[in-house]
């Protein structure tokens, strides 16, 4: 058993980290930087990964036909008082967000980092879009404000990964964590539970291989079978194993009890719009599975 944290909290929180060093709760806004992904416009692939909807991941994320400073603002409206008069995280979510010449790059980031309320910078993407000159820029930022990079991994298993239409091998998830890792910027590394035939051992070394890479935090999602995607059509076809509430609440304890003491956990579970996720209905009740993993780590007493 590890021991137990000061905030009496059973693992590494996004929440507990940002208390720590800032003291005090952010928020993240999530934007739409306008891109696109080499996995959907024909450089690698047309048909993006399978379980990707047209949103890009971005369900949440704000409207591309506005800017980012409205974008910002717009989220912060939204998000009113419950964030008070507070700093944000600026989210550059849906699709591939490192996907374009390193000039546009800069004019966005940075156009976020102007606004008064934005603390620092969350960017998704893919490690094969992380060329030299766009790494330069990254430091550049990472130099002067806080930031982190949150590439879309999955899985480390190379089958599982061309069954999802990834697009890439593993070896260059391993060298874009080592330039990022070289050049001292934080990055998060996403993994998906419950992928098409994909069992709990190469769960469990997908985990460890993301821990291996040095990465500073890591999300944990449930699968979502979204509606209108290739992954529906495929399922529906030939359905595949959907993993119970059970079953997930158990692996992500598994994977919790592995990771470093101050990895920090962004995310257990994923967020889904009611009327697009076909399965598993389960996942929509976040509250419950929240409270599930943590009766769970209760229960086997693990920090």
């Amino acid at each position: 058993m590890k021991s137990k944290k000061e905030n009496n909290r059973r693992f590494y929180s996004l929440n507990d980290y940002f208390k720590e060093t800032i003291g005090e709760k952010i928020y993240k806004v999530s934007l739409d930087g306008g891109f696109t992904c080499p996995n959907r416009d024909g450089s690698i692939s047309s048909g993006g990964c399978i379980f990707c909807s047209d949103a890009g991941s971005g369900e949440f994320a704000g409207n591309k036909i506005k800017s980012i400073t409205e974008q910002i603002d717009e989220q912060l409206l939204f998000l009113g008082k419950k964030i008070g008069e507070g700093k944000v995280i600026a989210y550059f979510q849906n699709f591939t967000n490192t996907y374009g010449n390193v000039e546009y790059l800069e004019k966005i980031y940075y156009e976020a980092l102007k606004h008064p309320r934005v603390l620092g910078l969350a960017i998704g993407t893919r490690p094969d879009c992380l060329q030299e000159d766009i790494v330069k820029l990254l430091e550049r930022i990472n130099n002067n404000y806080l930031l982190w990079i949150e590439l879309g991994l999955q899985s480390s298993n190379e089958e599982v990964a061309k069954k999802i239409n990834r697009g890439y091998p593993y070896s260059v998830y391993k060298e874009a964590s080592k330039n990022l890792k070289y050049k001292n910027i934080k990055f998060v590394t996403h993994m998906i539970i419950g992928l098409p035939n994909e069992d709990n051992e190469s769960i469990i070394k997908t985990a460890n291989d993301i821990v291996e890479s040095g990465a500073w935090g890591i999300k944990i999602h449930s699968l979502h079978i979204i509606k209108e995607t290739k992954m529906e059509a495929i399922y529906k076809i030939k359905p595949f194993k959907i993993f119970t509430l059970e079953e997930y609440v158990n692996i992500v304890v598994d994977i919790l009890k592995i990771l470093p003491p101050k990895m920090v956990v962004h995310r257990v579970t994923g967020d889904g719009k009611k009327d697009e996720v076909l399965e598993p209905i389960w996942s929509l009740n976040k509250r419950k599975v929240l409270n599930e993993i943590e009766k769970e780590l209760k229960k086997r007493e693990e920090y």
